[in-house]
């Protein structure tokens, strides 16, 4: 599991994490059972391209083959000032994760219906860094019925707030 690391300026260098893209439809389309941390195989120019904060999760997920995780259908568009090197947008990209962590997702994956979804990807120590999620998808009453309890806690809140500044 991933270790708290408090945020530090963009783009220092020395720990920290710096956020460069987010998946904001998962929370909505899937419910998060756990989650995982997962260093990311990448060329040099994937990597000028992402300190540049240029990445898009919309359609990633992530596979588990042969033993090996992959991150699929991640968006890094090529780096401006590359030449005949640069990479390929939307190339296959393996996922770094511990042998018990993967045989683990594996065992998960095959009982239930669940599914690896990537939240976001960020640097930490000059590393890049995935969060998956072991998610289960989420039917359609689930997501309104999410909506209808985010909906009352807003009305709470605002109520509260009313009577607190009545009283002052």
């Amino acid at each position: 599991m991933a270790k708290k690391v408090a945020a530090s300026k963009a783009g220092d260098g020395k720990g920290g994490k710096k956020i460069i893209a987010t998946n904001r439809k998962a929370r909505h389309n899937y419910s998060i059972l756990e989650t995982f941390e997962a260093g990311v195989v990448l060329v040099g120019t994937e990597v000028k391209s992402l300190r540049e904060g240029q990445a898009s999760m919309a359609d990633a997920f992530a596979t588990v083959d042969d033993g090996e995780v992959w991150l699929r259908n991640l968006h890094i568009p090529e780096y401006h000032h590359g030449s005949w090197t640069n990479h390929a947008t939307r190339r296959n990209r393996k996922l770094l994760m511990h042998r018990r962590q993967i045989d683990m997702l594996v065992g998960k994956i095959r009982d239930g219906n669940l599914t690896l979804v990537p939240l976001s990807m960020y640097f930490t120590e000059g590393k890049v860094k995935v969060e998956l999620a072991l998610a289960r998808g989420k039917q359609s009453h689930d997501k309104r019925q999410d909506l209808a309890r985010r909906d009352a806690q807003r009305e709470v809140i605002r109520e509260l707030g009313r009577r607190a500044k009545g009283k002052l």
